[in-house]
């Protein structure tokens, strides 16, 4: 399931980019709470604790802040283009028992036929699951699959209680056998053919 984890935040009443870099030069990170009709609440964020909770596909966090909890999904991670620097989160809302639509993962298991090679066509498949109970990532088992096999997104095993929004024939995983490139024998052996015929010609003009 998605990570899980408790974050202490703290509301924030400034904004700008000047106040942000601030923010971000004390190690922490500018958020955002969204949701269920709520007011939104700017929030700072522990800037290390925060890295690593993103590194978890959906992440599940308890905030704290202001003597009260709330349980949010990360919704968007904005970085810095170059630097991958993280400059803003958003989150979003969650009532324990409702159900979300996010995009999970898809993870490859498992070595097809020998001398074939597993394509995966689909990054991510997108689920309705309950907000409490997303998966990391879902598997796709590609064990002893032949040359031609195809697995699409009807074929994926979901967890209890998700529902599949992607169209079910999204082809997800592609089993093939890769082709030899032959162009460059090809071209080599029209090179060294080259000299021969040249040979031959002036051999012909010297008689």
């Amino acid at each position: 399931m998605a990570e899980h984890t408790t974050l202490d935040a703290s509301v924030r009443t400034q904004f700008g980019k000047g106040f942000a870099r601030r923010l971000r030069a004390a190690h922490q990170i500018p958020a955002v709470l969204y949701g269920h009709g709520t007011e939104p609440v700017h929030l700072a964020l522990p800037g290390h604790e925060t890295l690593l909770l993103v590194r978890h596909a959906n992440p599940i966090v308890e905030l704290s802040f202001d003597g009260t909890t709330q349980l949010a999904l990360v919704k968007d991670v904005q970085r810095d283009p170059v630097r991958q620097v993280i400059e803003h989160v958003d989150l979003v809302v969650l009532r324990k028992g409702e159900k979300v639509t996010v995009d999970v993962p898809v993870a490859v298991e498992g070595e097809p036929f020998a001398g074939t090679i597993a394509n995966l066509d689909a990054m991510t498949l997108t689920v309705e699951v309950d907000a409490t109970r997303i998966p990391e990532h879902l598997v796709v088992n590609v064990e002893g699959l032949e040359d031609g096999a195809h697995i699409t997104a009807a074929d994926v095993q979901l967890p209890a209680g998700a529902e599949l929004v992607t169209e079910p024939e999204t082809l997800v995983v592609a089993v093939s056998t890769p082709q030899l490139d032959t162009t460059s024998d090809a071209e080599g052996d029209a090179e060294g053919e080259a000299p021969a015929a040249g040979e031959a010609a002036e051999d012909k003009a010297a008689e």
